[in-house]
């Protein structure tokens, strides 16, 4: 199954029939935009965060404030940009949350990758999810908001509800700060890849 997109005129006149449906209290309205968007939504956010369970718990606060909030769009933004502006103020919160505790030493498990992917994807995704990891949290945010999801800096501007030279500001020292961190980072990866391609049964010298 094709994975649904928010992007287009059509499908934004689509999704506001659906916050209004919503605002009224439908269900199926409110089931159909859930389903438009949650995949999205939770691959953005495991991108930034290898905590699943704050990614989860992030997506249903989101949509929950969609369900009770939704009289309140007014349609002078796009849904998607509504939306998502949402779940950046959840996640910001979250992140810092999380943050913070870990620099208090709580001990907090992170879930495993998924046993499907190959493990040379598992560790391309844990460089970068590090790398990621390394950057402040509004940086990460507007690096995904763009890179991942495709917005503009005006859009992420809205998003993030702050000026759009703040979040130009943020997008040049997050790239400044990746190209740093990327080579640093894959130093160790490419030598452990390097030391168990020659243990390899049959591997010749």
């Amino acid at each position: 199954m094709a994975e649904p997109t928010y992007r287009g005129a059509a499908n934004a006149a689509r999704e506001k029939d659906l916050i209004a449906r919503i605002a009224d209290g439908d269900r199926k309205a409110f089931e159909e935009l859930y389903y438009l968007y949650h995949r999205r939504l939770a691959r953005f956010l495991t991108r930034l965060t290898r905590r699943y369970d704050i990614a989860e718990e992030v997506v249903n606060d989101t949509f929950w404030v969609v369900w009770k909030k939704a009289r309140t769009f007014r349609g002078d933004s796009q849904p998607s940009t509504w939306i998502l502006g949402i779940a950046y103020r959840k996640a910001r919160n979250a992140f810092r949350t999380s943050a913070r505790l870990a620099e208090k030493n709580l001990q907090v498990e992170e879930l495993p990758l998924t046993d499907e992917q190959p493990a040379d994807v598992e560790e391309l995704r844990d460089w970068l999810g590090r790398a990621l990891a390394e950057l402040p949290v509004e940086q990460r945010l507007a690096v995904e908001l763009c890179y991942e999801l495709g917005h503009s800096c005006e859009e992420i501007a809205k998003i993030m509800d702050c000026p759009v030279n703040t979040v130009k500001t943020r997008l040049f020292h997050a790239r400044g700060k990746l190209q740093r961190l990327l080579p640093q980072l894959a130093t160790p990866l490419l030598a452990d890849t390097s030391a168990r391609s020659s243990a390899a049964p049959g591997h010749k010298t």
